[in-house]
């Protein structure tokens, strides 16, 4: 089998048609491509002589930055498979995944690196395997740079094929422990190429990755540019700020960047004399993704950014991209995702026995295509659960409606999307559920006009305790990351607490109970 669609190729196919053009850059660094085929071979090869083998998973935890950029494609280079890591994630978070995934190594940024140390002795990693980046090198750590500059050059030995294991993406299920959806090459491809194709990307485009690049977004919107030889431009600041990305817009002739709507809202609601300042009329395709967008937010953007294109899709990082809403959709279908998009197969909504619903009537959305994930790792029950033969779901609940566009019911179960990070109220309900006075907890989204949905708990406290909202607040504190906390706090009684007939909250039950008001 050819070996064209795996990203080493891609970047050393640029590397020879236009090696002087940045290929990559952020606030500190600039890559040409030339420069980061280069630097990825000697990473790839640097790692391979420390002892790992072609496989082997490699734990990456850093902030947004271009050392990102050469790491994806030195693992894939050398036959290695990333494991990103969410930098919001606190020790034993990062614990799980790095065992869970078997990881063998892990590449810190300095910034990181106490989050590694408070677990390391919890971690099966041999003593060489600690790469640190970005930073006077710690004792007991290997230096990137050191590693990178003692390294050969030239391509390793190793034969990456397309259907090799490209990354361990861990994204959490609405019960138990993440999951680590296993991605390849040839699927990332697929997905890169039919992405370039729908939104009209060319080698021409410059593309500004906000998200973070340990989510599913950048790293797919960054596969597409790599694919291309476009450039890509890293935002490498640790908070949003809203006027210096209008700043990096301006300044980098940026052409499409994606965002949630929280970003829309808080840069278009700078003062019009701040906005003024900056000239974006390089931009011309904005995605709005991640959380549902209000029709005001919608034409702010058009009237704002008067030379752009606005999309909006839905997609998973199991499934890849699934439904696309095109520009010309946008006001017209508020509340829908779009249909599906070219590349992404088809859709199907079906109930419990695996029949397609009706229009009109909710289902669980399942898709059919030729990027979709390769499994969870160690996980076969669940990668079971997940497809019914080749159609994939992700427990996403929708409707069609009389024109074959797709409106999402209830997004992976319960999960909740607070300023476009996915929050799954498992994980926070069995932190909060360790408290010794809480008996139970159900953990929902409530509506923010800035951040989409912010996290509420409702608590149901053991006979005779009494808790405050501050002391279950605290509670939370050492105990998960900051983006996954609640914002409040509700205590109800065992009797108003709505469940199934087997004794399982009802979660969707119990957001429309509050949202009225009502504790029963």
């Amino acid at each position: 089998m050819s070996h064209l669609l795996t990203v080493s190729d891609a970047i050393a196919t640029h590397a020879r048609l236009q090696p002087r053009k940045i290929g990559a850059r952020d606030s500190k660094r600039t890559l040409t491509f030339a420069e980061w085929d280069d630097r990825a071979s000697r990473l790839a090869n640097g790692l391979l002589g420390l002892g790992l083998t072609k496989g082997d998973r490699v734990a990456v935890l850093a902030y947004n930055c271009v050392e990102w950029m050469e790491i994806y494609v030195a693992l894939g280079r050398a036959g290695l498979v990333a494991v990103p890591i969410n930098f919001r994630l606190l020790g034993p978070e990062i614990s799980y995944i790095v065992a869970h995934s078997e990881a063998r190594a892990v590449i810190v940024q300095h910034e990181l690196c106490d989050r590694i140390e408070s677990v390391r002795s919890e971690l099966p990693l041999e003593p060489h395997y600690y790469v640190h980046f970005g930073g006077d090198t710690p004792v007991g750590w290997q230096g990137y740079e050191a590693l990178i500059g003692a390294a050969p050059a030239g391509a390793p030995l190793e034969s990456v094929r397309p259907e090799d294991p490209f990354a361990l993406m861990y994204t959490s299920g609405t019960t138990g422990r993440p999951k680590g959806a296993i991605r390849g090459h040839e699927g990332n491809a697929l997905l890169a190429l039919a992405t370039a194709l729908e939104f009209g990307f060319s080698r021409e485009d410059t593309g500004l990755l906000v998200m973070p690049l340990c989510h599913a977004n950048s790293l797919y919107f960054g596969l597409t540019f790599m694919y291309l030889g476009a450039t890509i431009v890293v935002e490498d600041r640790q908070s949003f700020d809203p006027e210096a990305l209008l700043a990096t817009l301006a300044r980098e002739k940026v052409t499409f960047t994606s965002l949630v709507p929280t970003h829309y809202i808080m840069m278009l609601g700078l003062p019009e004399a701040v906005k003024a300042k900056y000239d974006v009329s390089a931009v011309d395709k904005l995605l709005i993704s991640s959380a549902p967008a209000r029709k005001d937010t919608k034409l702010a953007i058009l009237e704002y950014f008067r030379n752009s294109r606005l999309f909006e899709l839905y997609g998973s990082t199991e499934a890849g991209w699934v439904t696309l809403l095109r520009p010309e959709e946008q006001i017209g279908k508020l509340g829908s995702v779009g249909r599906e998009w070219v590349g992404s197969g088809a859709i199907k909504l079906l109930d419990p026995d695996g029949n397609e619903v009706p229009d009109g009537e909710v289902g669980e959305l399942y898709s059919r295509t030729s990027y979709v994930f390769d499994g969870y790792w160690k996980n076969p029950e669940k990668t079971a659960e997940a497809f019914r033969g080749e159609w994939c779901s992700v427990g996403d609940m929708a409707r069609r409606d009389a024109d074959g566009y797709i409106h999402l019911v209830d997004r992976k179960g319960n999960m909740i999307i607070s300023g476009g990070e996915n929050i799954y109220p498992s994980e926070i309900e069995a932190v909060l559920g360790a408290h010794p006075k809480v008996k139970d907890v159900a953990v929902i989204g409530v509506p923010h006009e800035k951040w989409g949905e912010t996290v509420q708990a409702v608590i149901v406290l053991h006979e005779r305790q009494t808790a405050s909202e501050a002391e279950i607040l605290d509670w939370c504190k050492e105990r998960m990351a900051g983006y996954k906390r609640p914002r409040s706090v509700v205590f109800i009684s065992d009797a108003d607490m709505p469940r199934t007939a087997t004794g399982k909250i009802l979660h969707r039950a119990l957001r429309e109970r509050l949202s009225r008001g009502e504790s029963r």
